[in-house]
């Protein structure tokens, strides 16, 4: 039936485009029809504002970093204080099995980073390199830090404004407290709190077929083409077949719901994170000697640039919207998932997310980014996204590019599922819980894995970035209008915890 919808679907896509040149491929055929689509969405969401020197920045991305500012200095370093702390709501010492919700703290991290960490890792990070220089890995690594203060607030504002469903299952994310957060608190404000919640489950059902299908199909199909021989191999032109595969294996976990994808990701992002980071410090311990002179040109490409000003500005932009695409800190989506926790203590799952900006940037993209530089590729390789890494994997172990395509469909499978099930929440959001229209919404996201691994890089990542940062703008005025209500629910949740009200209760990540 899949198969069949999915054939369906491709079907009309050809019939919609007469004029297409005679004799083009499938996948010529998608790309002329959705890169003009991308080409539309860059212009509208990166529109740039001067700044002196006659350099310019895109607005989306100085609204991302003036909220991560904000948020790090209102609740005081929260992503520092709160670290520790999260580690041990993580590890299942404040564990509430019989607690409202679906799934435990861990699993409930597991699938909000099955989310953020994917090809944004590996492939990003490349993208990112190549087009801002070293230095954007130093702004990276800024940006995955104050970042995890916006997921703070994001993720308790996510249970506080959760809604439980009559068959037991939970709703929550920015949709939610936008609408009743906004209107609970600001009564005046209600229209505009429903307003910003309709448009933001809409931007999240363009970002789950954008960076959940897309990108992630994509660049999984990139990295199987590269292996099997390229242009002369078995997979050159196929990209729509490998599209099926790939979908048909992410709906059986899709349907399933967070229950089921809390079960997968508990055991499958702890495994393939581990498998990179270890293939990751195995490439750098070969070039161990390149490391100092990596980091020293992280730091003078952060600081200085082939003209000062402009090469920190240009890395600094790519740095933060490279990093907003990887840990998506600001975009509300983790929220979804982090909201099905079983707790009735809403901050504890705000210092669980912290850990998800730091797993995810601090720790896996930057090890991506030192691979990158110490092998030299993005210099003279003429690579982009996957093939970079690949590319700067394969210049230590000739045979590694194998390995790194089990990891890369790893984590682009990871990423799809869980985007699967955010975009049909949102689909819920809109339509009432509509069962028809959530079924619907699955079979068009699997539909956008084959038109996903059909596309060139740059219309994907110009879909990709435009629908993820789009979110941010409804999603970060709502979080400033209760940030208030956040900081008073902190102030008296470290108040019990220190009088010993709340105590550690055992451990349980089941």
């Amino acid at each position: 039936m899949l198969i069949q919808t999915l054939s369906r679907l491709v079907g009309a896509a050809i019939a919609a485009a007469p004029d297409a040149r005679a004799g083009a491929g499938i996948d010529d055929l998608i790309q002329s029809i959705f890169g003009p689509v991308a080409d539309v969405l860059s212009a509208v969401v990166f529109v740039e504002v001067p700044l002196p020197g006659g350099l310019s920045a895109p607005v989306i991305v100085i609204w991302l970093v003036i909220a991560a500012c904000v948020f790090t200095t209102y609740f005081r370093l929260i992503n520092l204080r709160g670290f520790l702390h999260g580690y041990r709501v993580i590890r299942g010492d404040y564990a509430e099995p019989n607690g409202p919700g679906e799934v435990s703290h861990f699993q409930a991290l597991t699938s909000a980073v099955s989310g953020t960490v994917g090809l944004g890792n590996i492939a990003g990070v490349a993208v990112a390199i190549t087009v801002g220089g070293p230095g954007a890995t130093f702004w990276m690594i800024v940006a995955g830090l104050l970042g995890m203060s916006t997921k703070f607030v994001e993720c308790t504002l996510g249970v506080m404004y959760r809604r439980q469903n009559a068959d037991g299952s939970v709703s929550g994310g920015p949709m939610y407290y936008l609408q009743q957060g906004i209107a609970a608190n600001h009564p005046k404000l209600a229209g505009l709190g429903k307003s910003l919640a309709v448009f933001y489950a809409a931007c999240i059902v363009g970002g789950a077929a954008g960076s959940g299908a897309l990108f992630q199909a994509n660049q999984t199909y990139a990295q199987v083409f590269a292996v099997t021989g390229g242009a002369e191999g078995p997979m050159a032109g196929k990209g729509w077949l490998f599209g099926i595969g790939l979908a048909i294996l992410t709906g059986i976990v899709v349907v399933g719901g967070i229950s089921r994808i809390g079960r997968v990701t508990a055991r499958l992002v702890p495994a393939m994170a581990a498998i990179y980071l270890l293939a990751g410090v195995a490439v750098l311990l070969v070039n161990a000697e390149r490391i100092p002179a990596a980091i020293g040109a992280i730091l003078h490409g952060a600081f200085s640039g082939e003209a000062a000003y402009g090469g920190m500005l240009g890395a600094l932009i790519v740095g933060f919207r490279r990093a907003a695409f990887s840990n998506e800190a600001g975009l509300g989506s983790s929220a979804i998932a982090h909201s099905t926790v079983r707790t009735r203590e809403p901050l504890t799952e705000g210092f669980v997310a912290l850990w998800e900006p730091f797993i995810d940037t601090v720790v896996i993209c930057t090890l991506t980014a030192l691979i990158i530089i110490v092998s030299g590729q993005y210099l003279h390789s003429g690579l982009d996204g996957v093939a970079l890494t690949s590319g700067a994997f394969a210049s230590v172990f000739p045979w590694f590019p194998y390995v790194l395509t089990g990891v890369v469909f790893l984590f682009a499978y990871s990423t799809m599922i869980t985007w699967g099930y955010y975009g049909t929440k949102a689909v819920g959001f809109l339509t009432g819980e509509s069962v028809l229209a959530m079924n619907l919404f699955k079979v068009l996201f699997l539909a956008m894995t084959v038109v996903g691994c059909s596309m060139q890089l740059g219309s994907i990542v110009g879909i990709a970035d435009a629908m993820l940062l789009l979110m941010s703008i409804p999603n970060l005025i709502g979080v400033y209008l209760l940030m208030p209500v956040v900081k008073r629910e902190l102030d008296s949740y470290l108040a019990r915890l220190r009088s010993g009200e709340i105590r550690p209760v055992g451990r349980n990540t089941e």
